[in-house]
């Protein structure tokens, strides 16, 4: 079995829907390219899809990721389609030819708003995405006056608790906030009437909300978006799968 990892965008109006309806559009968008999924075994088979940190509904993204683990050996036997393996095509040089496929043939079986933007190869002793990143970066629209947000960062970040309430498991805990809050920046914009507020946010113990994250400013928040998933290797940060530069969340549409 050999793994992709996809990033795709999830822009607009498709924000409204649930992580578990993004797995039923891939799923569907999988089986309508015919690709070579591998399934589970027993009385129930499924598709063995795994994908990265779940996305709060009502944000959107330019950077959510999902692993598709593939049989090579059914590549063979798909007749003529464009992730069909040449004869005495390796495994290897198979999945890194049919990833680069995954933006153009798969996108147009999704969902608007909802693109593929890069695919690679993974190898099977890669962690999985929900173990591997360690922070989320967000660029948050807020509407009104800047410089109350300005001084909301401020008093936050020199806080040395920013106590939060949270619903687990039917009840009602009190978490500190501060130590997820990585760092926080605002940008005005030219005209004085809103802000980007980026944040970045750690994923452990447990991810941080962007509606957390108005709650302990007092501010209200615009759309959010997902621009970045981080993995720390070696001290510094990459991301799961880099995209090319024209694919930035400006030009990818972030509302923010």
């Amino acid at each position: 079995m050999v793994r992709v990892r996809a990033r795709f965008a999830k822009l607009g109006k498709v924000r409204w829907t649930s992580h578990r309806d993004v797995a039923r559009m891939w799923e569907r968008a999988l089986r309508r390219a015919g690709l070579p999924v591998a399934y589970s075994g027993g009385f129930s088979p499924h598709p063995l899809l795994s994908f990265g940190l779940a996305l709060p509904t009502g944000c959107e993204s330019t950077a959510e990721y999902v692993d598709v683990v593939l049989d090579p050996e059914r590549s063979r036997t798909g007749g003529e389609t464009w992730w069909t393996a040449d004869p005495g095509e390796e495994p290897g040089s198979w999945v890194t030819r049919m990833a680069a496929g995954f933006p153009e043939h798969l996108t147009p079986l999704l969902p608007g708003g909802v693109d593929v933007v890069a695919a690679r190869s993974v190898t099977a002793d890669m962690p999985s995405l929900q173990q591997a990143v360690t922070s989320c970066t967000w660029r948050i629209d807020v509407p009104g006056d800047p410089a109350p947000v300005v001084v909301a960062v401020e008093t936050a970040l020199a806080a040395g608790s920013l106590l939060v309430s949270r619903e687990r498991k039917g009840r009602t805990e009190v978490d500190d906030l501060r130590p997820s809050l990585l760092a926080m920046r605002v940008v005005p914009d030219a005209a004085g009437e809103r802000a980007t507020l980026t944040v970045e946010t750690a994923t452990r113990p447990r991810g941080v909300r962007p509606a957390e994250i108005a709650s302990v400013l007092g501010v209200s928040f615009g759309t959010a978006c997902r621009t970045h998933q981080w993995i720390e290797r070696d001290g510094s940060q990459e991301e799961p799968v880099v995209t090319r530069p024209a694919l930035g969340a400006e030009l990818l549409g972030c509302a923010s």
